[in-house]
């Protein structure tokens, strides 16, 4: 099975539990849409980690749209989301060679706090682990 197919399946999997939990005041998805198409998504789970700790999750972007701002329009919606629920902290977890995420990221006041070898996205790779303080922005 190839990578993005991998990907597809596992992200599939996981926004179908999620959506069963969007009547929560906790949880929130946005959606970028183009010319009718959404072209970018990006998710708080404010359930599953627990610790009163946000879970950002399935931030995805069509290539069309790199560069265009519609990433950092959604991370932005997101974090002043995260900061009027006042959640602890915002984790997330992606993998190394992500650079222009990264430098999003970073932009929001994220930081790496961990890296390391694993295969949660069907081979092995180098994942990472970036952590946001809650009420930063």
């Amino acid at each position: 099975m190839t990578l993005a197919l991998f990907f597809e399946g596992k992200v599939a999997s996981g926004v179908a539990e999620f959506a069963t939990r969007l009547s929560s005041p906790a949880n929130q998805i946005w959606l970028a849409i183009r010319e009718g198409k959404i072209v970018g998504s990006l998710a708080i789970d404010g359930e599953d980690l627990g610790q009163q700790e946000a879970h950002l999750r399935w931030f995805i972007l069509d290539d069309s749209c790199r560069g265009s701002g519609i990433g950092r329009r959604l991370l932005s919606e997101a974090m002043a989301f995260c900061d009027s629920r006042q959640f602890s902290a915002v984790q997330l977890w992606t993998f190394k060679g992500l650079d222009a995420a990264r430098k999003l990221y970073e932009s929001f006041g994220f930081t790496l706090i961990r890296e390391w070898q694993g295969e949660q996205w069907g081979k092995v790779m180098t994942e990472q682990q970036f952590t946001r303080s809650g009420n930063i922005g």
